[in-house]
């Protein structure tokens, strides 16, 4: 036996067999964990609707234009809430609209949003992926 062996022996640095395939086990589970991990992440991004406000015009006490575009995943038709609030940031009018599907990525729309008082702002609330109807 060898001084180098001799040492690894006393001081615990030798390894079994069973503690390799241990440890070798541990690593591919870590891996398969991260690819899962992933690929939740990628597949629920791929259907995410991005929308943003461009403007909104009260044009009376029962009435707000928004002005809104959304980013989705090309041919999905997709439904947003609209939103109209006070001064005290009370919800005064609230819409749901569905968007057709359409092949462009980005596209923009303005919508009227009928209110019971007067409104201060108006915005979209949140947007999502309808059902295909093939499905």
């Amino acid at each position: 036996m060898t001084t180098q062996e001799m040492l690894d022996d006393r001081y615990g640095r030798r390894r079994s067999p069973a503690r390799r395939w241990l440890i070798g086990g541990g690593i591919v589970l870590a891996v398969a964990v991260v690819a899962l991990f992933g690929w939740f992440t990628v597949s629920g991004a791929l259907d995410d609707v991005d929308a943003d406000t461009t403007a909104f015009e009260v044009v009376d006490a029962h009435s707000v234009s928004l002005g809104f575009q959304i980013t989705a995943p090309p041919g999905s038709a997709v439904a947003c809430a609209i939103e109209a609030q006070d001064q005290e940031h009370g919800v005064v009018g609230w819409r749901v609209v569905e968007l057709p599907a359409s092949d462009e990525h980005a596209r923009a729309f303005r919508e009227a949003i009928p209110t019971t008082a007067l409104a201060t702002t108006g915005f979209v609330n949140s947007c999502w992926v309808l059902p295909n109807p093939a499905d």
